[in-house]
């Protein structure tokens, strides 16, 4: 996906609709949130986007994201346990976002800013544990501006200061994305029957490769 070809040509309103939808609506887990906002972030140090304009769009999309998704949560609740799978929502993604949810309390709604999928089903499993909205919301600004803010000024800084940074911007994306989803991978690895699942699959993968 070539950020820095789509983000001109969908603008700001483009940026807040992907943002929003990651936040928290159950279709948004595929979008690219962490690469999203640093590329916005550069364009911005290119002329291309006002960095104070972008950064408090991003953050407002991000709250209100996370806000729709706990009433998501609150309304439906259990329910969502047993909607069928489906292209745009898979029932492992939120029990996976529980699991996470049951382990680090109210800060997963800070924790999971940072983590694909469970970043935008964090905010629906809070709905769904009836977390009190006053104590939500709190994290919920918090998290919204360390993440949208922190990374599109990253993205800003980074472009403004470095000449020619823009050769480089794929290795950083790539970067940022396998920073982002390492958590990811350590919770499944971390698990014994997860971790002898993968070793298994791999093997098959490679036997199947020599056979052929």
């Amino acid at each position: 996906m070539d950020l820095k070809t789509i983000l001109p040509a969908i603008g700001y309103v483009g940026i807040f609709a992907i943002v929003f939808a990651e936040s928290g609506l159950l279709i948004g887990f595929f979008l690219p949130g962490d690469s999203l906002l640093f590329t916005a972030g550069f364009l911005a140090s290119q002329g291309i986007f006002n960095i104070e304009l972008l950064a408090f769009l991003c953050f407002v999309a991000a709250v209100l994201g996370d806000s729709a998704g706990y009433e998501i949560g609150h309304k439906f609740g259990r329910k969502l346990f047993h909607k069928k799978d489906s292209v745009f929502f898979h029932k492992e993604n939120l029990e996976k976002a529980e699991q996470f949810y049951e382990k680090h309390g109210k800060k997963t709604i800070i924790l999971a800013r940072f983590i694909p999928i469970i970043r935008t089903f964090a905010p629906i499993i809070a709905g769904i544990g009836n977390m009190k909205y006053s104590t939500f919301i709190s994290y919920n600004v918090f998290g919204g501006f360390f993440w949208a803010v922190g990374i599109s000024c990253a993205g800003y800084f980074l472009g403004s200061m470095i000449p020619g940074v823009d050769k480089y911007l794929l290795p950083i994306i790539v970067l940022i994305v396998g920073v982002s989803i390492a958590p990811g991978f350590y919770h499944v690895l971390k698990d014994k029957k997860q971790r002898e699942a993968i070793l298994l699959f791999i093997r098959n993968k490679l036997a199947f490769t020599k056979k052929a």
